[in-house]
């Protein structure tokens, strides 16, 4: 029998398709536009889109798909300015990665069913950046204890940080306890000069700066020497209750199963508390012990009042090459 070809698979075609915006408060439109329409030109860039203004409309032009996230992703950033929220090269790039999220108007703006995810401080309002700080950020807002899992840059700690520091504005907890273990890659504290403050404090860095990001500095600290706020070493919480404070403990994959039940079982009444930590960056002296956030996540997911919060490299919300870094490294971690 005469061999037959097989028939030539079809290709997908690509529908276009032409859509017009407009804008009704003009006074937005620069900074919605950008220097040299530099903001435009990143939706472009990103979508494979042409987008022209003309006054206060704009006409995007490309594939159906790439329009439609276009028209979103201009009209949440328009949206974003309205409300006075900063928009720059990096809000627009987190727009632009959650304009696959069917609801991006709602956490923008809200909707029938949510308010607007944000958290306010002294210095800013915070918006998610990227889908999965979209659950995380309702997480904190309802939930007594959190687990944040997931690599640098995602914005587990940060988030925690602003919720904590939003919290203590209102009046809804009394005191802000920012913990972590003093242990970091394997170093030990005993050769660094200085007192027990002096030996800790490098390793409580990442903490003040997020504070200092999210107040002004007099104010962290006046409260710092109140002790309104109070950061230390996961081994200072022995032996207490902590009541009316929300409580973050940071780089919790260093953490023995020992100390994070004793860290989870200092909860007091009217509190809250975030465990953040990257179950893949374990550092624990000895290498043969298990991690006591892998322990815990294990035996507590599901318990209710406890909430888990994964995150992957497409959260990362650094540069765009941290993301990368993190992908390379996890894809040859698997192989």
């Amino acid at each position: 029998m005469p061999a037959f070809a097989s028939p030539p698979v079809p290709q997908r075609e690509i529908r276009r398709a032409k859509a017009e915006l407009g804008f009704d408060d003009q006074s937005l439109l620069v900074p919605l536009f950008g220097q040299f329409d530099a903001n435009l030109v990143q939706v472009e860039n990103r979508l494979g889109v042409f987008i022209s203004a003309r006054g206060d409309k704009v006409q995007i032009e490309g594939p159906e798909d790439s329009v439609a996230r276009a028209r979103d992703v201009l009209k949440a950033m328009y949206d974003r300015l309205a409300m006075g929220q900063d928009l720059d090269a990096g809000a627009i790039e987190s727009l632009i990665a959650m304009s696959n999220e069917p609801t991006l108007e709602g956490i923008v703006r809200g909707d029938a069913e949510h308010p607007p995810v944000m958290i306010r401080t002294r210095r800013k309002t915070i918006v998610p950046r990227s889908a999965g700080q979209i659950p995380y950020m309702r997480q904190l807002a309802k939930d007594e204890i959190i687990f944040a899992l997931g690599p640098a840059g995602t914005g587990k700690t940060y988030l925690a940080v602003a919720q904590a520091v939003s919290q203590l504005i209102t009046g809804s907890v009394q005191r802000l306890i920012l913990s972590r273990p003093a242990v970091e890659a394997g170093e030990k504290l005993g050769f660094l000069p200085g007192d027990m403050k002096d030996k800790v404090d490098p390793y409580l860095r990442p903490l003040y700066d997020a504070l200092f990001d999210c107040m002004p500095p007099e104010q962290v600290e006046r409260r710092l020497a109140s002790g309104e706020i109070e950061i230390a070493p996961i081994a200072f919480m022995r032996g207490r209750t902590l009541a009316d404070a929300f409580v973050i403990l940071d780089e919790a994959q260093n953490t023995t199963r020992e100390q994070m039940k004793m860290f989870l079982t200092r909860f007091g009444q009217n509190s809250r508390m975030v465990v953040c930590g990257d179950p893949k960056q374990v550092d624990i002296p000895g290498g043969d012990r298990m991690s006591g956030l892998a322990d815990a996540v294990s035996r507590l997911e599901g318990v209710e009042g406890i909430a888990v919060s994964r995150f992957t490299s497409a959260d990362v919300v650094r540069h765009p090459i941290v993301g990368r870094i993190v992908e390379a490294y996890e894809g040859q971690d698997a192989g």
